[in-house]
C-alpha cells in the first residue's frame, strides 16, 4: 500500500525538526500510541490500538530513524505485530521551509501487510490510514499551538 502526502504546518521548520525527533511530543500526536518508548539512538517501542471497522487489534513492534538530516528529513522504518496480522513500512519524510514561519512536510512510502490485515480490503485500510494521517497532523498543529493532545481518539466510522 503506497502512503504519500504532503501537509503545510504554520510553523518554521527548526521547530517542526524539533517536534518531529522529541519522543514525548510524538507519543502524544501519532493517532492510536498508547506507549512510545526510546530503546536506543534512533530506535524506539510503540505499542498502538487500532480499530478497523469490524477489525481491531493491539499493535507493538519497532520504529527506527534511518538516513537522519537535521531540519531536512529522514526515513522512518515501521514493524508493527499483532494478533491480526503485521504491518512493515518504509516511508520518507522530508521537510521544505515555504516561508519563514511556514513548513511543508511531505511524507512517500510503502506500507507491506500480512494476515488478516492484508486480507481486510485495500479501501477499508487506505481509509484508515487516511484518517490516521489527518488526525497526526490536526495533532500536530494542536501541539504547536501549545494545547494539549489527547492521545485516545476514535477513528471515525468505528
Amino acid at each position: 500500500m503506497q502512503l504519500t502526502g504532503t501537509h503545510l504546518l504554520n510553523a518554521p521548520v527548526p521547530t517542526v525538526w524539533a517536534m518531529l525527533m522529541d519522543t514525548d511530543t510524538l507519543a502524544r500526536v501519532v493517532p492510536a500510541v498508547s506507549k512510545l518508548e526510546k530503546t536506543g539512538d534512533n530506535e524506539f517501542k510503540a505499542i498502538a490500538e487500532v480499530k478497523m471497522g469490524p477489525v481491531n487489534g493491539s499493535f507493538s513492534g519497532s520504529l527506527t530513524l534511518s538516513d537522519i538530516r537535521e531540519n531536512e528529513g529522514y526515513t522512518l522504518n515501521v514493524k508493527q505485530n499483532s494478533k491480526i496480522g503485521n504491518a512493515d513500512a518504509t516511508i520518507a519524510i522530508l521537510l521544505k521551509p515555504v516561508a519563514d514561519n511556514q513548513t511543508e512536510i511531505s511524507f512517500d512510502g510503502n506500507a507491506r501487510l500480512s494476515g488478516l490485515l492484508a486480507r481486510t480490503g485495500q479501501r477499508v485500510i487506505s481509509g484508515v490510514a487516511t484518517t490516521l494521517t489527518k488526525q497526526f497532523f490536526s495533532n500536530f498543529e494542536e501541539a504547536l499551538a501549545g494545547n494539549s493532545v489527547s492521545s485516545a481518539q476514535a477513528i471515525p466510522g468505528e
